[in-house]
């Protein structure tokens, strides 16, 4: 028995992440074809529900279809039994939008059962999505086993599974460091086997800016590494696409006011004045908490139109209008104050805000969004936090767990995102060349540290 075989015969539970309900797994396997695998659809609230379960199901059949490439026709086994075909039906009872909101029924129930030749596999769901999460454990209960020569399956199972948290993201910095389109869609394909909900692709910052707006294209054109280092708006919407199908949003965050940087720079030239102050002032370290600088001009209101641009392109790229990240972290005050000494930079901080604001309801169609995302920072502690109004407003806490930010966003009744610095920030361990506090990021995080960190058991 091969050791993949024997992982899912005898061992625990295989599925990941574990279900949160009932999981019944049968103890024998049949052998199965990628091209055996056939949908029916007996329940759906829409055509285009509909659609999005046959282009779902169709990729959960090219992941099993690239399990078989490894295997030649001569390496079945010949005492093998003949392979079985799968029926999956599946029924959607919910949500006629396939789009994933932020209160999204995510929950399914899995059943799968011989009869005669075939496998019957039933998959109920509410949405599109936790259809989709179906489909995601399906394909964990087939593998390859390189002694059969053969995909294997259970004989049969059953599974019921909802998510503990609506908001399940991974944040991907492509400013920093540009990852190719392909890399994207690989990241997409890596979160729905692990039933992530959210890409957050942190596009912009003071290093790079690499989006190529259609409305804007000047950000790109003054702000990007290189032509080769460039995503259009097809990009984008191929990754969309792809996440869509795959129960992902993809939530494109442009940072402002502060972590930005060349990008801005074109105002004067242009006759918008100064977009942007401090960039790439030296020395650094007074002005920014990681080189180059750059933060925007809060006094200037073109800045805003801008941003009402950007925003309204965003939404409609992604589809996404019900959550909105605006970043907002990081502000040098000695930066605003130099070029505003009559006014306290947090003054300005919150006008930026409440101005931002303003430009997302606009490209928003004169609504704010359910939920608008600023990082944690300054502006949402303690005396400014309280001037925040937690309807629209979340907060993503990114420092250190010790902190005691976490919990005071909380007890102020914020919607939060929780990612901490020292245990789920995957490019750590690199050096800790910029400062030595909890929330620098030197040390290596282990996946001990990524898995035992469960800051919501902690009073």
């Amino acid at each position: 028995q091969s050791l993949p075989t024997c992982n899912m015969l005898c061992a625990s539970t295989q599925l990941w992440p574990q279900p949160t309900g009932p999981v019944s797994l049968a103890t024998a396997s049949v052998p199965v074809r990628s091209d055996g695998f056939s949908l029916k659809i007996t329940a759906t609230p829409s055509k285009l529900v509909e659609e999005h379960l046959h282009g779902a199901f169709s990729l959960m059949r090219e992941d099993m279809r690239t399990l078989e490439k490894s295997i030649g026709s001569e390496s079945r086994r010949s005492d093998l039994a003949p392979p079985r075909s799968v029926i999956v039906r599946v029924a959607v009872n919910g949500s006629a939008d396939p789009q994933l909101r932020l209160h999204t029924d995510e929950s399914y129930k899995l059943s799968m059962r011989p009869a005669r030749n075939s496998l019957l596999v039933d998959i109920t769901a509410h949405s599109f999505a936790g259809a989709r999460h179906g489909f995601e454990t399906l394909s964990q209960l087939v593998w390859l086993d390189p002694y059969a020569g053969s995909l294997l399956t259970l004989e049969a199972a059953t599974v019921e599974d909802a998510p503990k948290f609506h908001y399940r993201g991974f944040l991907l910095d492509t400013a920093r460091n540009f990852f190719s389109l392909n890399d994207l869609l690989r990241t997409v394909d890596a979160m729905a086997a692990n039933k992530l909900n959210t890409l957050h692709w942190h596009v912009s910052d003071s290093q790079s800016f690499p989006l190529r707006l259609n409305s804007v294209p000047q950000l790109a054109q003054h702000g990007a590494y290189g032509p080769g280092a460039i995503y259009t708006m097809e990009d984008v919407r191929e990754v969309v696409t792809r996440a869509r199908l795959r129960g992902i949003r993809v939530l494109l965050e442009v940072d402002a006011p502060a972590h930005v940087g060349r990008a801005w720079d074109w105002g004067p030239a242009a006759g918008l004045g100064h977009l942007a102050y401090c960039i790439e002032v030296e020395p650094w370290s007074d002005y920014c908490g990681e080189p180059p600088c750059g933060q925007l001009n809060p006094r200037n209101p073109h800045v805003y139109e801008l941003l009402e641009k950007i925003y309204a392109e965003i939404i409609e790229v992604t589809g996404v209008d019900d959550i909105f990240h605006l970043g907002g972290d990081e502000v040098s005050g000695r930066c605003w104050t130099q070029h505003f000494n009559d006014t306290d930079p947090m003054e300005l901080w919150f006008e930026f805000t409440r101005r931002a604001m303003r430009s997302l309801k606009k490209a928003n169609g004169g609504k704010f969004p359910e939920l608008t995302l600023l990082w944690s920072s300054q502006l949402t502690r303690s005396p400014y936090l309280e001037r925040l109004d937690a309807r629209n407003l979340g907060v993503q806490v990114w420092g250190a767990s010790r902190w005691p930010e976490s919990r005071a966003v909380l007890d102020a009744g914020f919607r939060t995102v929780i990612s901490h610095v020292d245990a789920w920030y995957l490019d750590c361990g690199f050096g800790s060349w910029r400062d030595s506090s909890e929330g620098h990021c030197g040390p290596y995080r282990s996946w001990q540290q990524v898995y035992e960190h469960r800051p919501w058991t902690e009073e």
